[in-house]
């Protein structure tokens, strides 16, 4: 038996396919910033004098690491309404897709942090920058420029986990081809389509990363075109 593949049969419903990554795009994108800032609240925590704000950021970051995406969200949409607190399935994935990358986030930007020496602080402090200052201009911005291409790394594995989302009902790009496949019965064309578009997502989402650094990181090179001359 020959089978014959019918592309045309997906592109027809290719609205589907253009909301779905819409979607996908906007839950991976919210995601990554919130992500951010709980991983740099998270690594800020690490490093505490207070214990209780070490143990409890190492346990949040063991736990989300160490078990799976999909039962995580799970617990959140399905478990969460045993004890009286219910999340739409939007609220639930968006808050699983945070909490799960921003494990992962904590750890890239604390080995950021790390690396800014102890005599950095100090030099700025002693010529007058306020703790504030010292930790934007000294410790966070080049703990972001180091870590960049691993936190961009980062965005795109979550671009590819917004899949799972559609476990709990949510329409994304994974869930609109499981709603053609139902409609057509074309499935090898449909996923097929689907890893095309995912795999095309990735390479944009790779070639934007790379040039938001450029952008956001500039100062640092023309600091040092400045010095050299």
């Amino acid at each position: 038996m020959t089978y014959v593949f019918q592309f045309g049969e997906v592109f027809r419903y290719w609205h589907w396919l253009q909301e779905g990554v819409a979607v996908t795009l906007t839950f991976a994108i919210v995601a990554m910033i919130l992500s951010v800032v709980v991983g740099t609240f998270g690594a800020l925590a690490r490093r505490s004098r207070h214990r209780a704000l070490q143990v409890a950021s190492r346990i949040y970051v063991e736990i989300i690491r160490n078990t799976p995406f999909l039962v995580q969200l799970f617990i959140l949409f399905f478990g969460l309404p045993a004890v009286g607190i219910r999340l739409g399935a939007n609220l639930a994935a968006l808050t699983g897709l945070v909490l799960y990358n921003g494990a992962f986030a904590t750890e890239i930007i604390r080995s950021g942090i790390q690396a800014v020496h102890r005599s950095q602080i100090e030099a700025g402090l002693s010529i007058g920058m306020s703790r504030a200052q010292v930790f934007i201009y000294v410790v966070i911005r080049p703990a972001l420029e180091k870590v960049y291409p691993a936190l961009s790394s980062q965005f795109v594995l979550l671009m590819l986990a917004t899949s799972v989302i559609s476990a709990i009902g949510v329409d994304e790009l994974t869930s609109f081809a499981g709603h053609i496949q139902t409609t057509n019965f074309r499935s090898i064309e449909v996923y097929v389509v689907c890893i095309c578009i995912y795999l095309i997502l990735t390479l944009i989402l790779r070639s934007g990363t790379r040039a938001l650094g450029a952008w956001l990181f500039a100062y640092r090179r023309r600091s040092k075109l400045a010095h050299l001359r």
